[in-house]
């Protein structure tokens, strides 16, 4: 299990499994926000599965799809107030944890400086520095 810190409240991670959830629990997480469609996951690893799991654990589950095509305003405002306006410790999770960053930071365009924006995702492990521009005003 790799989680990575964005905020306070929001962390990122590649794909979890359904034996992650009591150590998520440990580590202070109320929320999981799944971000990965179910194509590109075996049974075991769908949504289905991993919200199974994390509300047997007493963790709040959401599901917000993402592909780099669906990432429009309304999807993008959606994954925000699924996670990030949710009041919760929240843990997004896609392949890498790449796309729940994008999404994360697409969400924070305009409310927080680019690069802060930018240093909250780099020191998560996320290099989103060419997304400079687009950071400058609201997204979503």
């Amino acid at each position: 299990m790799d989680i990575r810190q964005l905020t306070p409240q929001f962390f990122v991670s590649p794909q979890i499994d359904p034996t992650d959830m009591e150590a998520l629990r440990a580590a202070g997480i109320t929320r999981i926000l799944c971000n990965r469609p179910n194509a590109e996951v075996p049974p075991s690893h769908s949504a289905e599965a991993i919200e199974t799991a994390a509300r047997a654990a007493g963790l709040s589950f959401e599901v917000q799809p993402l592909t780099h095509q669906s990432m429009v305003p309304e999807v993008i405002a959606q994954n925000r107030a699924l996670g990030a306006d949710s009041g919760e410790v929240t843990l997004a999770y896609c392949a890498s944890g790449t796309r729940s960053t994008i999404a994360w930071a697409l969400g924070e365009a305009g409310r927080m400086p680019p690069e802060e924006i930018i240093a909250a995702a780099r020191a998560g492990g996320y290099d989103i520095s060419n997304m400079r521009s687009v950071l400058d005003t609201p997204f979503a």
